[in-house]
């Protein structure tokens, strides 16, 4: 007898089903790729961006992911997950590299090599104002100003800005406060500043001081002294000593600081010194920068998404750093590495987006040389440190995670830490960090402003953060958590048992787990090391001890969210301060209040205004500026 799997169903005809999709054909699809350049995305099963890369011919590049010797296992084993192919045809490679570089930023696909962001090197700024100001500068650029650099590190810009000082004595201060000085500033009264606020150099006489600063840093370094020791001479010849004096002391200054430097004496060499080095599983790529013959320092950068060191991986490596790196800055005319990038079509591709030719040096000589072998002596200190460090913090990972009870993978431990920060109940933050992969993830750090609760009440605040945070859990299913902010593993609430029991509450009514809660208590007298830790779920408190690793973990943890928490109330306490003092004003509405703060730069500018300069602003009349200045003072 056969029997009927429909029997007891419906009588209503079923609703027709879709057809499946047809199954993506890759060999169908590498031959009908055309022989152009373009970027090419690799994707898995449930569409996750695997690997992103560009091509100058994508039918030859693509395909070659598909022979069956690789010699890469970490590329291998990602084209074995390959299941569906994309590929964007564009104008040149060049173009590719971009295209490349902004998806690789934006999506971080699992198998390319990725390194930090270089867009946050920073700068050295000469203002477009009549008498220039120097600055120390990060962000996007403008064509009435100068600037200089990149610079490996916001000390080497700060060095060159003393430097400038000492010899070149231009000015720093704010143009709000540089419109409003009657007397000169102390950095006069030390020689550091020509002070043309108060006229003390005339516009000629400062111009040219900064034209001499602009050939110093351009690489005209004999240039200058020469320039200076014919004006010693001319004005002692003149009789004017003093001014004599102050130009020897300058020459001084700019010798020693000449002699100082690493650098190639009467060249404008503009150059950046690569150099790859590999040790425990890790590498490090380390950029050195030599700027108009000047030897700016280094930096040390570690890439992520490698598995595993083997012979291919330096050359991936240089190439991913060398398409990032440059994707959006500079490319200086030579490059002094002894490794040799993977694609032979690198530096061309390096040339072309230039626009000028590019010297790529393997066997240095002179000074050159020194450099890179102080390049990759810095490489092995900074990779020696880091997995000395990586190290220690792993362990320190593992004992919390022995301490707490808990058997999860070490390297996807998730760390949530809240603090709450005010002054006297005003400006009230709260803050929350995230220690994942043995680091803090400062790109997941959250501030959140509390209002509603009665100023000083913690625990109230402490409760509106929490909510906030993790009532988008509340009653979701684990196949259902959003991907962009997951469950954490533990839960770190700065306080005691009256903040441990708010946050209880909370979990418990979004049916989170109060397991994973857990609160820093003070030890006696507050002493560091004698922290408590308590526990929501009713387990005892427990000491970890003065020098457990775990303990040293969580005060790490905890530290960064109170200065995380206690930076943003400042920040927020200043801006409702500052605000307020104009709106208590009666007849400074919201018009006058912008007019004052751009005409000004901000609530210091304002507060160091004269009378006679607040009625120069539209709108502000005699009597009004005479009340402004009354009440800021």
């Amino acid at each position: 007898m056969i029997s009927d799997a429909s029997s007891g169903a419906s009588d209503q005809p079923s609703e027709p089903t879709a057809p499946a999709p047809p199954a993506f054909d890759i060999r169908a699809y590498l031959a009908s790729l055309p022989h152009r350049p373009g970027v090419y995305r690799m994707l898995a099963e449930d569409d996750a961006l695997l690997y992103v890369g560009k091509a100058r011919d994508l039918k030859k590049r693509v395909s070659s992911y598909f022979q069956k010797n690789l010699a890469s296992p970490r590329i291998a084993h990602m084209v074995a997950r390959v299941v569906r192919i994309e590929t964007t045809v564009t104008g040149s490679e060049a173009e590719a590299l971009l295209l490349e570089n902004n998806l690789i930023k934006t999506r971080q696909p699992r198998y390319n090599i990725l390194f930090r962001d270089d867009k946050s090197y920073p700068m050295l700024k000469f203002s477009a104002h009549r008498f220039a100001r120097i600055a120390y500068y990060r962000g996007a650029t403008d064509r009435r100003s100068q600037y200089f650099g990149p610079y490996p590190s916001a000390w080497a810009v700060k060095e060159s800005i003393q430097v400038l000082q000492k010899v070149f004595r231009l000015r720093t201060c704010e143009d709000s406060v540089f419109s409003n000085r009657s007397r000169p500033c102390l950095l006069h009264q030390i020689g550091r500043c020509s002070a043309p606020c108060v006229g003390a150099v005339d516009e000629a006489g400062y111009r040219a001081d900064v034209d001499a600063a602009v050939r110093f840093l351009r690489g005209g370094h004999q240039e200058v002294l020469q320039e200076f020791e014919q004006r010693m001479h001319a004005a002692a010849a003149e009789l004017r000593f003093e001014e004599a004096a102050v130009l020897r002391n300058r020459m001084t200054a700019l010798s020693r600081v000449l002699h100082q430097q690493s650098m190639e004496t009467g060249t404008d060499v503009d150059a950046d010194i690569i150099a790859v080095e590999a040790a425990g599983g890790r590498i490090c790529v380390n950029l050195a920068m030599v700027r108009g013959g000047r030897h700016l320092g280094d930096r040390a950068h570690f890439p992520s998404h490698i598995d595993a060191i083997d012979e291919q991986v330096p050359g991936e490596v240089l190439d991913a750093f060398l398409s990032q790196h440059y994707a959006d800055g500079e490319v200086p005319p030579l490059i002094v590495c002894a490794l040799e990038p993977a694609s032979p079509d690198t530096v061309s591709l390096l040339q072309e987006q230039a626009g000028h030719a590019i010297v790529w040096a393997r066997q240095p000589n002179g000074p050159r040389r020194r450099w890179l072998e102080q390049a990759h002596d810095n490489a092995r200190i900074a990779l020696a440190r880091m997995l000395a460090e990586e190290g220690s913090q792993k362990g320190r990972t593992r004992m919390l995670a022995e301490a707490l009870g808990l058997d999860d993978d070490l390297d996807a431990l998730r760390i949530e830490c809240f603090d709450v920060s005010h002054t006297m109940g005003e400006a009230t933050q709260a803050s929350c960090v995230v220690f994942h992969s043995h680091a803090m993830q400062r790109g997941e750090y959250r501030r959140f402003n509390i209002d509603g609760v009665t100023p000083g009440d913690d625990y109230a605040a402490m409760r509106q953060v929490l909510m906030r945070r993790y009532e988008r859990f509340a009653e979701t299913s684990e196949a259902q958590v959003p991907a962009d902010v997951p469950i954490p593993h533990v839960v770190l609430i700065d306080g005691g048992k009256g903040q441990v029991e708010v946050a209880r509450q909370v979990f418990e009514e979004l049916g989170l787990d109060i397991g994973i809660l857990v609160g820093v208590a003070k030890g006696d007298h507050r002493k560091a090391g004698l922290e408590t830790l308590v526990f929501a779920d009713g387990r005892e408190p427990l000491v970890l001890g003065v020098d457990s690793p775990a303990l040293m973990l969580v005060a790490q943890i905890r530290d960064e969210a109170h200065r995380f928490a206690i930076t943003g109330m400042r920040a927020r306490r200043a801006k409702a301060r500052n605000t307020s003092r104009l709106e208590d004003i009666d007849g400074v509405g919201p018009r006058k209040r912008q007019r004052l703060l751009a005409r000004f730069g901000g609530m210091r500018g304002i507060m160091a205004a004269s009378v006679e300069d607040l009625t120069s602003v539209e709108g502000i009349s005699r009597a009004l500026a005479e009340d402004i200045y009354k009440r800021l003072h």
